[in-house]
C-alpha cells in the first residue's frame, strides 16, 4: 500500500459523487432530445466505474488526512475531475481534448473563460453541464466532500484547511468542520434559489434563469448566449446580477452568521466587506463618468448603467459583458481588471489575492512608512479590531509575491510564444484571477479559441494556480513534499 493510499480512496468517492452531478444534464438530454445522450452516458458510466475502481482497489486504507494528504486531495480533485467533465464536450461538440479540458477547468475554477462560440445553439445540457461546473467549483467540491466524506469513515479538517481561499483558514463558524461545510452549502443554495426566482422575475426563461443564476453565484460568467448579457439589454436584469454578484462577491462565512444571527451587524463588523463595497461603489462612479465625458454613451444614465454592472461584474471576477467594454479608453478596461486582483473578499466565490490580504498588504507598507520615521515605535497591525499575527502577515507577505511572479512569469512565457503583450498579460490576469475575459484576442467580444494549444495550457495552469490560491498548487510540485 502507498502512503497516499487513503488519499486514492477517498479520490474514488469524490470521483463517483462528481459522476452522480451528470444525471442532471443527462436526464435533461433524454427529455429534450437534444442529441447528446449518448455523450453523457458514456461520460456517467466512465466516471464512475473510474471511482468505483480506485475507492474498491483502496478501500481497506482508512485513516485521517494529515497534512500532506490534505494538499494532494484538492489539487487531485481540481486536475482530475475536469478530465471526466470535459468527456461530455469532447462527444458531443468534437472538440479537442485541449479545448474541452481548458472549458472543463474554466468552469470548476470559476473562471468563466470559453472557447466555445454559436452558445445560443449548443445542445441544452451541454449548457447547463457548463454552468453547474461553475456552480459545484464556486463553493469546492471539496468543502461538499467534507460534509459527507466523515459519514463514510474520512475525516476533512486538512481537506477544508487547503481549500478555503484566505489568509484566516484556521477560523471555523461551528465546532465540527463538516457542520462547517453544511453550514455554508446550505447558505449558499438558499440564495442561490432567491437568485434563480429573481432572474425569473426579471424576465428570463426558467433555463436561462438556471443556468445564469449558476454561474451568477459561482461568480464564473458563462452565459448560454454568445452576446452574454447584452442578449436581453434589459435593465431589470442586469440588477439583479449586480445585487447577486455582489453577495457571492462577500465572504459566505458572513452571510451565514448573518442569516443565523437574523441581523446584518456581521456585514457592519466585517472590514472586507465595507472596502469591498466602497470601492464598488466609487469605481463605478469613475469609470461610469470617464465614459460618459469620452463620449462613448450620450447620457449619464446610460453610461452608469453599463459601467456599474460591468464593473461589478468584472470586480467580483464574474466576467459577465453586456456591452464590448474592450471598445471603453482604456483606462477603464485596465481598472476593471485592477479591481478583480483584490476587491472580493475571503470566504468568497470570487478569486484574485482577496481584501484581507490586500488591507493587511495596505497596512503593512503604512506601517514600515511609520517606523521610517519612528523606528523605536511599536505598531500592530489590526484588522477588524484584532491583532493580525506575525505569521499571517508573513503568509501574506509571501503570497503577494508569488501572485506578482506568477504574472510575470505567465506572461512572459505567452510573449515568447508570439502573442501580443496585452493579450498575453490579461489573458494571464483573467486566468489567475479566475475572471474569464481579458483585453486584445481575448477580450469580452471573443473567445480563447484563438490561442494555440501550448497558450492554452499556460492559461490552465494560472486558472488552477488562482483557484488553488498559488501555494496548495505549488507545494505538491515540489521535491520536499514528495519525499518520506
Amino acid at each position: 500500500m502507498t502512503r497516499f493510499a487513503p488519499v486514492y480512496r477517498a479520490m474514488g468517492m469524490i470521483t463517483m459523487l462528481f459522476g452522480l452531478t451528470m444525471l442532471a444534464p443527462l436526464i435533461l438530454s433524454y427529455v429534450t432530445n437534444d442529441g447528446a445522450q449518448a455523450a453523457y452516458d458514456e461520460a456517467f458510466a466512465l466516471t464512475m466505474l473510474c471511482g468505483a475502481f480506485l475507492w474498491y482497489r483502496y478501500r481497506r486504507c482508512k485513516r485521517e488526512l494529515n497534512i500532506r494528504d490534505g494538499f494532494l486531495m484538492v489539487v487531485l480533485v481540481w486536475t482530475v475531475l475536469p478530465g471526466f467533465a470535459a468527456i461530455p464536450l469532447m462527444l458531443q461538440l468534437g472538440i479537442s481534448h485541449t479545448d474541452a479540458y481548458f472549458e472543463a477547468v474554466s468552469g470548476l475554477t470559476t473562471t468563466g473563460a470559453t472557447v466555445l462560440s454559436n452558445l445560443d445553439s449548443l445542445p441544452m445540457s451541454i449548457n447547463l453541464w457548463r454552468h453547474q461546473l461553475v456552480w459545484l467549483g464556486a463553493m469546492g467540491l471539496i468543502v461538499l466532500a467534507v460534509a459527507i466524506l466523515p459519514m463514510l469513515g474520512i475525516g476533512g479538517r486538512q481537506m477544508f484547511k487547503a481549500e478555503t481561499p484566505g489568509p484566516m483558514k484556521d477560523s471555523k463558524l461551528t465546532p465540527r468542520i463538516a457542520e462547517t461545510a453544511k453550514g455554508l452549502w446550505t447558505v449558499y443554495i438558499l440564495v442561490t434559489i432567491f437568485c434563480l426566482f429573481a432572474y425569473r422575475w426579471a424576465g428570463m426563461s426558467w433555463f436561462d434563469a438556471v443556468c445564469h443564476t449558476f454561474s451568477t453565484m459561482g461568480l464564473g460568467g458563462f452565459s448560454t448566449h454568445d452576446a452574454s448579457f447584452g442578449y436581453f439589454g434589459s435593465s431589470r436584469i442586469e440588477a439583479v446580477a449586480i445585487v447577486f454578484m455582489l453577495i457571492a462577491g462577500m465572504n459566505f462565512a458572513t452571510l451565514f452568521l448573518a442569516a443565523s444571527g437574523r441581523s446584518l451587524m456581521p456585514y457592519v463588523r466585517d472590514p472586507e466587506a465595507q472596502w469591498f463595497v466602497g470601492i464598488t461603489l466609487i469605481s463605478i462612479v469613475i469609470v461610469g463618468t470617464y465614459v460618459w465625458k469620452d463620449g462613448i454613451y450620450g447620457d449619464v444614465n446610460t453610461a452608469m448603467r453599463h459601467a456599474a454592472f460591468n464593473v461589478v461584474s468584472i470586480a467580483t471576477t464574474t466576467g459577465y459583458a453586456s456591452v464590448d467594454y474592450a471598445q471603453w479608453p482604456i483606462f477603464a478596461p485596465l481598472w476593471m481588471l485592477f479591481l478583480s486582483s483584490f476587491a472580493t473578499s475571503a470566504g468568497s466565490t470570487g478569486g484574485g489575492i482577496k481584501m484581507m490580504r490586500a488591507l493587511l498588504l495596505y497596512k503593512q507598507v503604512y506601517r514600515e512608512l511609520l517606523r521610517a520615521m519612528h523606528p523605536n515605535a511599536v505598531y500592530n497591525i489590526r484588522i477588524g479590531g484584532q491583532v493580525a499575527p506575525q505569521s499571517i502577515l508573513f503568509a501574506v507577505l509571501s503570497f503577494g509575491f508569488m501572485y506578482m511572479v506568477s504574472i510575470a512569469s505567465l506572461t512572459l512565457v505567452l510573449a515568447f510564444t508570439g502573442l501580443d503583450i496585452v493579450t498575453a498579460f490579461t489573458a494571464v490576469v483573467a486566468s489567475v484571477n479566475n475572471t474569464g475575459p481579458g483585453l486584445g484576442l481575448v477580450g469580452p467580444s471573443t473567445t480563447y479559441a484563438v490561442l494555440e494549444d501550448f497558450q492554452t495550457w499556460v492559461c490552465i495552469f494560472a486558472m488552477l494556480l488562482g483557484r488553488l490560491e498559488i501555494f496548495t498548487l505549488l507545494v505538491v510540485l515540489t521535491p520536499a513534499f514528495w519525499r518520506k
